[in-house]
């Protein structure tokens, strides 16, 4: 059996701290464009388009999207890239 000294913890909880402010500090990085996802309510505002036709999109496979706990998620950048070909 090994003791643990409050040495030992006290670097324990120096190490464990600052892993967590690595972790925060890159999840504050802003995302690249292959990992935009936004919600379904921003997709339909941004570009201009009914809940149906964004469910018809999803559903033919012309877009990228994520279902999460109900919520759907699409990338944005081919959205963008979707509704250029059709101009």
């Amino acid at each position: 059996m090994e003791i643990v000294s409050k040495q030992d913890l006290e670097q324990f909880r120096i190490r464990m701290l600052s892993d967590i402010q690595q972790m925060l500090v890159g999840s504050l990085v802003p995302p690249t464009e292959e990992f935009d996802w936004l919600r379904s309510k921003a997709i339909r505002k941004m570009m201009d388009i009914s809940p149906a036709t964004l469910q018809n999109l999803r559903i033919t496979g012309k877009i990228r999207h994520k279902k999460v706990m109900g919520s759907y998620y699409y990338n944005r950048s081919d959205l963008q890239k979707l509704f250029q070909d059709e101009n």
